[in-house]
């Protein structure tokens, strides 16, 4: 159990008029709640359809009371849950009985963080439960649901304790040099760390495809002022959320909007066109726009197809090429078809988006670069922080080979011992209280 000792209460339904309206409570003060506002303690797991009353014994509501004794309960507290009718002034009620009765007002994510800090769940079962309400697709909902039945800890947790067994042996080896421990066997040791890289290469791209996901890919449309991108933007988005004109400079501020694709969210972010100006208001934007342009995933560089190449002089210093895709535009002036070839180096699609000629091709493209594969049934709906935790382990691994080269075991020993806290950070066996702080206060109030 957790060291917290209070009683906590929240809606837990969401926000505003419903036909049903739940409050939860967690804590020791729940069963002592339940005895003032329902006149007895419920039978636990049963259903109680009765009356909801305040301190003073006033009916406040009539619906379904539900009462979960710890440990097997959400929480791993005993857990009270009022289901009435969803009005905003009966929930009001519920929540500030509860609280005259002693309960807290929850924080944010404050039940699901019980029931991580009391082990009814690991950190990434913990985060997939704030997934599942915000995914914006089916393929979101279906990744974010393996990672609460656990198929993603399991992962893990089988790749840290294969690190952990394998740095054991390596430091056994260090500490009994003078015995049999021959770890002249480097080739056995040398295909267990081979095979613990592979896996973590899998789950690197597994999760990968999973923070596609749940926070899109950013897509940033880029070019001359003119060069039709806000026309793109709205063939993609297939509704008019930019203003098109012929005046150039139209766009002076960035213009966001998200769309989907085979279930991958794509966030299109319309640009200021890039060139020269002294206009005060116009700098500003075309600043924005560069600074949005350096860090997108994807970067559709647009030119006029009346003229011979774009300007990639415009375009960040240091731009990543590979994230790069130019987009010839306005076809019907050069009377072109649709298509897509490499020129130079780079991948180009010829489109016309104003009668939206060869979008298709760059639909399929973006799902192309993104990587994802809609089909796949084993992709799990990771975060950038899982992201980086097993980049750092996989970075770890591939120190922990190139020492065992040389020779140099107790270097292999501490780089096994990085990747293992790595990878357990995932699931929350190393955690810090910060990072714990920052991963709830993002879910919403109640869970």
């Amino acid at each position: 159990m957790s060291s917290n000792e209070s009683t906590i209460c929240a809606l837990a339904s969401s926000m505003g008029k419903g036909g049903i309206g739940v409050v939860r409570v967690s804590g020791p003060l729940s069963q002592a709640i339940a005895q003032k506002m329902l006149g007895f303690v419920p039978k636990p797991r049963y259903a109680h359809y009765g009356s909801f009353f305040d301190r003073n014994h006033v009916e406040i509501d009539q619906g379904i009371a539900l009462f979960f004794p710890g440990p097997n309960s959400f929480t791993g507290e005993d857990v009270l849950e009022f289901q009435g009718h969803g009005g905003l002034s009966v929930m009001r009620s519920l929540i500030e009985s509860a609280i005259a009765l002693g309960a807290s007002p929850a924080e944010p994510g404050e039940f699901s963080k019980r029931a991580f800090l009391n082990g009814k769940m690991d950190l990434v079962q913990a985060e997939a439960v704030a997934d599942i309400i915000e995914a914006n697709s089916e393929q979101a909902s279906r990744s974010a649901l393996r990672s609460l039945s656990g198929v993603f800890s399991k992962q893990v947790n089988t790749l840290t304790r294969a690190i952990i067994e394998l740095r054991i042996f390596v430091e056994a080896t260090i500490d009994f040099s003078d015995e049999e421990i021959d770890f002249l066997q480097s080739e056995q040791v040398k295909e267990r760390a081979q095979h613990i890289q592979d896996e973590v290469q899998e789950i690197l791209h597994s999760a990968t495809q999973g923070a596609i996901l749940r926070e899109g890919l950013n897509v940033a449309i880029a070019g001359k002022p003119n060069a039709g991108k806000s026309s793109l933007l709205n063939a993609l988005t297939q509704r008019s959320s930019a203003i098109v004109t012929d005046i150039a400079g139209t766009t002076r501020d960035v213009l966001r909007e998200t769309i989907h694709i085979d279930g991958m969210p794509l966030n299109i972010i319309d640009t200021a066109g890039l060139h020269e100006s002294q206009d005060v208001v116009e700098k500003e934007g075309i600043k924005r726009a560069i600074d949005v342009i350096a860090q997108a995933d994807v970067v559709l560089m647009m030119y006029d197809a009346q003229d011979q190449s774009p300007d990639f002089s415009l375009l960040p210093e240091k731009l990543d090429l590979k994230k790069l895709l130019v987009i010839k535009n306005k076809i019907d002036l050069t009377n072109e078809r649709p298509g897509r070839c490499i020129e130079q180096g780079k991948t180009q699609l010829s489109i016309c988006a104003k009668e939206i000629q060869g979008v298709d091709l760059l639909r399929q493209e973006l799902a192309d670069m993104a990587g994802l594969d809609s089909g796949a049934e084993g992709v799990v709906l990771a975060r950038k922080r899982h992201i980086i935790a097993l980049e750092e382990s996989l970075e770890a691994i591939n120190n922990a080979l190139l020492q065992l080269e040389g020779g140099a075991i107790e270097l292999m020993a501490e780089d096994l011992r990085h990747a293992g806290q790595a990878m357990g950070s995932i699931t929350g066996e190393f955690s810090s209280d910060d990072l714990l702080g920052e991963i709830f206060s993002s879910f919403c109030i109640g869970k």
